[in-house]
């Protein structure tokens, strides 16, 4: 009988025979597969089509080869009013950041048509052409090749000078460079090797911050100023440094419009987002002498109770009502005083109560260390003063929870959260600011002039206005109307 023979293990694997009716190139069912790439990004674009489905939003996500693109419902190129299913290419590579980029460039489209804004011509551009600008000279990378960018190509290079474009707000195809090419210094090397990329602000952001806190008007209000530096102004300039780094503009000099476009436009429509950015880029832009489109207050505000969706208001009946959920005597009295006085969360922790003695005027002053500085309040329902029992805290402020105050180791910010944690924590059906709201819509009622009700909220007219416009404008109609009618109808 013939022996086996043995197998050389170092033999190539094509000499070893391959099962009878198998073609060579047929792999071993035995071996499972390794999932490709494209087929990963495939199952994304999947899902994140099924919600769009699941959220009536009939464009979709779509892959071609190597590049993503839009498809759907789109205006007619010859305008006949018509919304034929059309493609819109957005020049991204087919892979996980490019997936992300289109997500946002779907969301730019689906803003341009809800607001009537989208024309073709904005699209047409979405592959960068060259623009003339000489590639800058930098010293060549030495990283891996995957991570290189490629300085001949005039489609790489961050485009200093184009002229603002209202509408578009994003480069779509631009490549996200590892290395931003420009002269040898900080901005220079791979992404995150820089100081603001690792957390701190870019040369011309931090020049910013630097003029913010020397204002003479800041240094009235420390506190304050560091609350909203921290909550109004910072966050949004994080947002700014990090889409320059993913365009690779170090944000040496004056970031293009366009850039800061981007970025107001990466906010939800009639968001506190979107209208926080505005107003933080709009100082930024200021300070720098950039010229932001002419639309840029319109397209940055929108945000309060007249946008959107109503805010349904609790009545006086329910405020007093509610109170009784609160177990706490700490909290309930701090829930009075905003019932009361519409304060804010920290500002129940930042005023003089002094006046809410029994021979006092009731009138409390809210301290320079809170967010806007000193004003004065008055109760537009006094009889509350004693329900909530608020007069105990003239003779011990003590009585309020055990938050602690020192702004040398917290900040107002942090002392609002507190605030808004109880809330949840007692699960009452308002937030802290319905409080407010409410105390605000009561002396617009009432008839008290906007700028004073202003001025006792601590903050413009202007906002105030853009607030409360719904209730505003139907106080100033009735007025109108009950005008007419008494002309009509003179008394006998």
């Amino acid at each position: 009988m013939p022996q086996p023979q043995a197998v050389d293990p170092q033999a190539p694997a094509a000499a070893n025979p391959l099962p009878p009716g198998r073609p060579a190139n047929d792999p071993d069912p035995t071996i499972p597969l390794e999932p490709t790439p494209g087929a990963a990004l495939d199952a994304e674009i999947q899902r994140q089509n099924a919600l769009l489905a699941a959220t009536g939003v009939a464009l979709r996500l779509e892959r071609r080869g190597n590049r993503l693109g839009l498809r759907g419902p789109l205006p007619c190129r010859r305008g006949s009013g018509a919304h034929p299913v059309q493609r819109l290419s957005l020049g991204l590579t087919a892979d996980a950041h490019g997936l992300e980029q289109a997500r946002l460039q779907l969301r730019r489209l689906l803003q341009q048509l809800q607001q009537q804004r989208f024309h073709w011509e904005d699209w047409s551009q979405i592959q960068a052409k060259p623009t003339g600008v000489a590639p800058t000279a930098a010293p060549q990378p030495t990283g891996p090749a995957p991570h290189r960018q490629n300085l001949g190509d005039p489609r790489s290079l961050p485009q200093r000078h184009q002229a603002s474009v209202p509408n578009q707000v994003r480069r779509p195809g631009q490549r996200r460079p590892a290395q931003a090419a420009g002269p040898q210094g900080p901005q220079s090397g791979p992404v995150g090797s820089s100081p603001w990329a690792r957390g701190e602000l870019a040369p011309i952001l931090a020049t910013f911050e630097h003029q913010f806190f020397t204002d003479p008007r800041r240094r009235r209000s420390p506190a304050g100023s560091r609350t909203t530096w921290t909550s109004a102004y910072l966050p949004y300039l994080r947002r700014l440094q990090q889409a320059a780094g993913e365009l690779g503009l170090p944000l040496t000099t004056a970031p293009p419009p366009w850039l800061l476009e981007q970025v107001l436009e990466s906010y939800p429509t009639a968001s506190r987002g979107r209208q926080q950015c505005g107003t933080s880029l709009a100082a930024l832009a200021s300070q720098l002498g950039i010229s932001l489109p002419a639309d840029w207050s319109e397209r940055a505000g929108g945000y309060g109770l007249h946008v959107a969706q109503f805010r349904q208001l609790p009545n006086d009946q329910e405020i007093l009502r509610w109170s009784e959920r609160i177990p706490n005597p700490g909290w309930r009295l701090a829930y009075g005083l905003m019932a009361t006085y519409g304060l804010r969360n920290h500002e129940v922790f930042f005023s003089d109560l002094s006046a809410l003695a029994s021979r006092g005027d009731r009138v409390i002053r809210v301290l320079p260390t809170s967010k806007t500085g000193e004003h004065q309040i008055w109760p537009f329902q006094p009889e509350w003063v004693d329900a909530f029992e608020l007069p105990r805290l003239a003779d011990s402020k003590g009585l309020l929870p055990p938050v602690r105050t020192d702004l040398g180791q917290t900040t107002l910010q942090q002392v609002g959260r507190r605030v808004a944690e109880q809330f949840r924590r007692y699960s009452l059906p308002l937030t802290p600011y319905d409080l407010r709201h409410a105390w605000a819509v009561r002396t617009i009622h009432l008839g008290l002039p906007d700028t004073v009700a202003a001025r006792m909220m601590g903050h413009s007219v202007a906002i105030h206005t853009r607030t409360y416009h719904h209730w505003i404008t139907r106080r100033d109609q009735q007025q109108a109307v009950d005008a007419a009618l008494a002309r009509r109808h003179p008394p006998a």
